[in-house]
């Protein structure tokens, strides 16, 4: 079972024009709710690769009863802390026609001390029945920092695989805390831990950091461009094909999805890299988000680049004769 941590999650209202003009005002839009949010995203994607699991969120208000509608009739399997503020909710306007996309967002809820409290109690419960337990997002308030950060410890302590893609205030207490698996995106490291990331030289450092604080995996996207990875101390530099973007929401979490599939099944570090990298360039090519059948990246994977960087792992002939 794969457990998602989500305390920030989102109530997405889409609405779909053919040929939306920004100058006036705009009908009959097809309007579509769905819930949203990082943890959720990965859910939505898992269950189209066919691993079971499960979301931890906090619901409230009225936008709380639409994200339990909607993650109901995604099939999408729940658990919730309710609290007494709305969740946050978020108009995405969608141009078919020009292939673009506008989001617009409200401000995060306020939690209380009592609703972080039984939060964490209810996640130590479940993550103890669970393989992989994934912390992804964002904090809503100062109350709820502390939630990934102790999630990570008691994963660590019950002997669980955990994955930390997050950024913000928190963030700095999550690594200390030595999730196994990181994945962030430049931007991410940028705001939250200062690094200017301006070359090679820059990404490795910040891999090599991550080594020394415990954690065993490291992956740091950039949209489109190269990106870096580590697996203990041995870096990579990753290639992605070229493709007609339409939007990159998601694309994160579908590659963290990925992760997710490789770990389950056991694939080698190559085999994880070009898995994920193509998840994230399918949903990159799509008005969707993290919707993509696993066929969907057979004509990729072959197009991803891997170099490895410095030190190599020694590859041993263990064929017959």
């Amino acid at each position: 079972m794969i457990l998602t941590i989500t305390i920030n999650p989102l109530l997405e209202r889409r609405y779909y024009y053919p040929d939306l003009n920004l100058s006036s005002v705009n009908r009959n839009g097809q309007k579509v709710i769905k819930a949203g949010g990082k943890g959720i995203n990965i859910n939505r994607q898992l269950n189209k690769l066919g691993l079971k699991n499960i979301a931890l969120l906090f619901t409230g208000g009225n936008n709380g009863k639409l994200i339990r509608e909607s993650l109901k009739n995604e099939n999408i399997n729940f658990s919730e802390i309710s609290t007494k503020n709305e969740t946050r909710d978020a108009a995405i306007i969608i141009d078919q026609s020009k292939r673009k996309i506008y989001s617009f967002f409200s401000t995060d809820p306020e939690l209380s001390l009592s609703e972080v409290e039984k939060f964490i109690l209810k996640m130590e419960k479940m993550i103890a029945l669970c393989d992989i337990v994934v912390f992804s997002g964002s904090s809503p308030s100062l109350t709820a920092n502390i939630i990934f950060p102790e999630g990570i410890r008691i994963a660590n302590r019950q002997d669980k695989i955990s994955i930390c893609d997050t950024y913000g205030p928190h963030f700095k207490e999550c690594i200390n805390a030595s999730p196994t698996i990181i994945h962030n995106n430049a931007d991410e490291i940028r705001s939250s831990l200062g690094p200017d990331l301006k070359n090679e030289k820059d990404y490795l450092s910040i891999l090599i950091s991550f080594f020394e604080k415990g954690i065993k995996q490291a992956f740091i996207t950039d949209a489109e461009k190269p990106f870096y990875a580590s697996n203990f101390d041995f870096h990579y530099k990753v290639s992605l094909p070229k493709i007609d973007t339409i939007d990159s929401t998601g694309s994160g979490d579908a590659f963290t999805a990925g992760l997710i599939y490789s770990w389950h099944n056991k694939l080698n570090f190559e085999a994880q890299l070009k898995f994920a990298s193509a998840l994230g360039v399918c949903n990159a090519r799509s008005f969707e988000v993290c919707d993509i059948e696993e066929q969907e990246t057979n004509s990729l994977i072959n197009q991803i680049e891997i170099n490895s960087i410095g030190k190599k792992i020694k590859q041993i002939n263990d064929l017959p004769g």
